[in-house]
């Protein structure tokens, strides 16, 4: 990150920007914008304080569907850091089947991997599109600037007149003749020097007809340039986006996942690309169109401009100063004080097990060693089974921060229809005006909506603001559906079309049938 972008994170900011999506909850978002800010402020100290300072870890305890997850992801994309989202329920103890909680850190590493390579394929964007025009080129006009290689001439004995003979015999007719001079050609190097002789065996070039050669090619490639800038200028016009050419792509081998304990075998697939590779495995021809060409030249060519090394080590660096780790359903792995053994031995091994991880340990990766000393960790579950005690002191004592998050209730539901900027009444207002339909709702159809989830999550279970999902869906199910068929047409969502679409709400016995 650079330092400027930094600075202009303060708390309030960030409390600012986070109240665009996502509604209430003040303390949580507080809790981040201060563990965020303090991780800025770690970034600007000297090296040797800077190891000493620990990420203060934070533990969210509240019911599903309330902004947890939503609180970690958006504070992640504003910090621009790596971020992933892992549920503690895929770990288990070492020994168990599942996988090894070092994952996380090797995904979150490729998260990283993948933001830093967007970033700088995105900084030599323009260079690549250029070589890929080119090459686009090279496939639609090849060039002839290239001189072919001339044949060899077949040395043999040298045979050349020298001139004629007569003389008389007394006894018979006289002879004429040719005198005639055989040998054996000269054969110059690249190194030799100077003129050839007559006595060293050189014919004399063709000089004339060496020079009426050289302008045919002068010709022939002034041809192909003019050619070749006619079919540019096309291919800039988009005259060509439906043409087929054939290209030679790198094909990466797929080979079947290996989750191993007890060691790290990601290297094993590399490997095997690499051995792939080595016998041509990896390269294959297909005919595609021109703009599809466009893109996938334009793909190569930015991966061979950025650096891999340099991407690994910034990813790297990112990762270890700025990373975001979310453990969802931690809850699910705490062991209750009443029960005995059987299956919760393995989620006390889970939770031995992440322990380290966020004490700080160093975890081998295919992009090299990952310190997580200093990953922030948000971990987060309902605990309406068990309790924040029932997890080892020790897991508990690396997250000192508890925020809790507040249930929602009609109030909050009726910000939330309205007031983010991915409000769900924009959502469906928007993808139905893609099939030319426009739906408007009225201030007391929002009132009413809030108020029936408020409702039906006070009757079953509390799912928070997903419940919206599952009303909303249910409310404009018909007008989905017949939406290509009256379009175009403005559709106003009234408080008496909300009772008449969910009037089966009303009836506890059929809640189960219409909501979750």
């Amino acid at each position: 990150m650079e330092e400027k972008n930094l600075d202009r994170l303060s708390p309030r900011e960030i409390v600012a920007e986070l109240d665009k999506y996502i509604v209430g909850q003040k303390k949580a978002k507080r809790a981040v914008a201060v563990a965020l800010r303090n991780r800025i402020r770690r970034i600007k100290l000297d090296p040797e304080i800077r190891e000493d300072i620990a990420p203060k870890n934070i533990l969210m305890i509240g019911p599903t569907g309330v902004g947890k997850t939503e609180i970690a992801r958006r504070l992640a994309r504003l910090a621009n850091s790596p971020f992933i989202k892992v549920e503690a329920t895929k770990y288990t103890e070492v020994g168990y089947v599942g996988r090894d909680v070092e994952s996380m850190i090797r995904d979150l590493m490729a998260a990283g991997v993948q933001m830093v390579k967007q970033e700088m394929q995105q900084s030599v964007n323009a260079d690549a599109e250029k070589r890929a025009e080119e090459a686009l080129l090279d496939l639609l006009v090849p060039r002839t600037g290239k001189k072919p290689k001339d044949k060899k001439k077949e040395e043999g004995p040298m045979i050349r007149p020298v001139g004629s003979f007569s003389f008389n015999n007394d006894s018979g007719p006289g002879i004429m003749g040719t005198a005639i001079q055989v040998g054996i050609p000269l054969i110059r190097h690249s190194g030799d020097t100077g003129p050839e002789t007559e006595e060293q065996g050189a014919l004399p070039e063709p000089l004339e007809e060496e020079t009426e050669d050289e302008k045919e090619k002068e010709k022939a490639k002034e041809r192909s340039d003019h050619t070749r800038e006619k079919f540019r200028a096309w291919l800039r016009e988009g005259k060509l986006e439906e043409g087929t050419v054939e290209i030679t792509v790198n094909q990466n081998p797929q080979f079947p996942s290996i989750e191993m304990m007890g060691g790290s075998f990601e290297d094993l697939e590399s490997s095997l690309s690499g051995i792939a590779g080595f016998f041509g495995g990896n390269k294959k021809k297909k005919l595609v169109t021109v703009k599809r060409a466009r893109e996938i030249l334009i793909a190569e060519e930015a991966e061979k401009l950025i650096d891999r090394d340099r991407v690994s080590d910034e990813a790297r660096k990112r990762v270890e100063e700025t990373g975001i780790v979310f453990i969802d359903e931690i809850d699910k792995i705490a062991v209750r004080g009443d029960r005995g053994g059987g299956p919760d031995v393995s989620r006390e091994g889970v939770q031995r097990d992440i322990l380290p991880i966020v004490e700080g340990a160093t975890v081998n990766t295919k992009w090299g060693a990952v310190d997580t000393s200093h990953i922030l960790f948000i971990a987060a579950g309902a605990f309406n089974v068990s309790k924040p005690s029932d997890l080892i002191p020790e897991l508990q004592g690396r997250f000192p921060l508890r925020v809790e998050l507040d249930s929602l209730g009609k109030d909050e539901f009726l910000r939330i229809l309205r007031e983010p900027k991915n409000a769900l009444t924009k959502q469906y207002r928007d993808l139905l005006s893609t099939e030319k339909v426009d739906i408007e709702f009225t201030e007391e159809a929002v009132q009413r909506l809030a108020t029936l989830a408020a409702e039906v999550n006070t009757r079953l279970e509390n799912i928070g603001a997903r419940r919206l999902h599952t009303i909303m869906e249910t409310l404009l199910e018909e007008l989905s559906f017949e939406a290509p068929d009256i379009a175009p047409a403005k559709v106003v969502i009234t408080e008496e079309y909300v009772n008449e679409k969910l009037s089966n709400l009303a009836m506890d016995q059929d809640l189960g049938r219409y909501i979750l």
